[in-house]
């Protein structure tokens, strides 16, 4: 298994010294933002993780190798790519033995965190139940990697495009726990509201990390949805973004934009909906949940 994955020296040290290390998807680079953006924040949650005591470890599909920390040349190339493949569960395999490049998701990077040792992940939201799922079964891959990987997702809860309740539903049927930080209610990415209450709230790293090592010390499959609401001067409207986006959602479906195609043309519909502002909260929240999740990486060290 160790030939498929590639340390860089920065993770590798950070090993050796026995740092936390916090691992970071590349989808966010090649799909979720535009350039120069998009590796412009990479760079940013790169540095906010070393500044807090973490060594970043951006995650990638790279010339067969699981990547697991990239160069600044090769944060530059995801973010300017236009053939870079998104890899979930089932593209792994395919994708090294083609020697291609994939950006990894949700699902993805948490299958190559737990193969390096990580179990602290930060990411913007987690993928879910898509609206009209009960046709189209549409539903993310993300939820059952959380389901049987052991590595905890700090995020600004669901993506606001998706069923949130039918997301908590199937989370909870997969027996993954919803932790709210500082919060009972889930935040729905850019909106610090969604209606919709976590399982558990809990206020302080040390809480969080004695959480998620008294689940895994008990052999309990799978990780925990940490979510950490969007600052709440960068947050959006809820009605005015939820009205953006059921826009967004019938111009989709008008042009039948179905599976992992979904989720970037919605994002960058929204953008232009709202004309620039949801990019400024996307990069917010990233920028808060890099933050946090510092701070439970570092817990989660001190509590092996």
């Amino acid at each position: 298994m160790q030939q498929y994955i590639e340390l860089s020296a920065e993770v590798q040290k950070g090993k050796e010294q026995g740092l936390p290390i916090v691992a970071l998807e590349s989808t966010i680079i090649s799909h979720g933002m535009p350039y120069p953006q998009n590796v412009q924040t990479a760079r940013e949650v790169e540095q906010i993780l070393r500044d807090n005591g973490c060594v970043p470890a951006t995650i990638a599909l790279i010339d067969g190798k699981i990547k697991i920390g990239l160069s600044d040349e090769e944060l530059e190339m995801f973010g300017n790519a236009k053939n870079v493949a998104k890899a979930s569960r089932r593209d792994i395999g395919y994708l090294l033995a083609t020697k291609q490049t994939g950006a990894t998701t949700v699902a993805a990077t948490m299958i190559s965190a737990e193969l390096a040792g990580i179990e602290l992940f930060v990411t913007g939201g987690i993928g879910g139940v898509h609206r009209g799922a009960e046709t189209t079964m549409d539903i993310s891959a993300d939820l059952e990697e959380l389901a049987t990987t052991k590595v905890g997702v700090v995020c600004a809860g669901a993506k606001s495009i998706l069923d949130i309740g039918l997301t908590l539903e199937y989370l909870e049927t997969k027996g993954v726990p919803v932790i709210g930080y500082g919060t009972s209610e889930l935040p729905a990415f850019y909106t610090r509201k969604s209606g919709f209450d976590v399982n558990f709230r809990l206020d302080t790293p040390q809480e969080v990390a004695e959480m998620l090592r008294t689940k895994w010390n008990l052999n309990l499959q799978g990780g925990a949805v940490i979510a950490n609401p969007i600052p709440e001067k960068e947050a959006l409207d809820h009605d005015f973004i939820t009205n953006i986006i059921e826009k967004a959602l019938a111009e989709a479906e008008e042009k039948h934009i179905h599976g992992k195609e979904v989720t970037p043309f919605l994002l960058g519909k929204v953008k232009e909906l709202t004309e620039g502002s949801s990019l400024e909260a996307n990069i917010a929240l990233v920028k808060n949940n890099a933050l946090v999740g510092a701070q439970i990486a570092k817990a989660l060290n001190t509590n092996k």
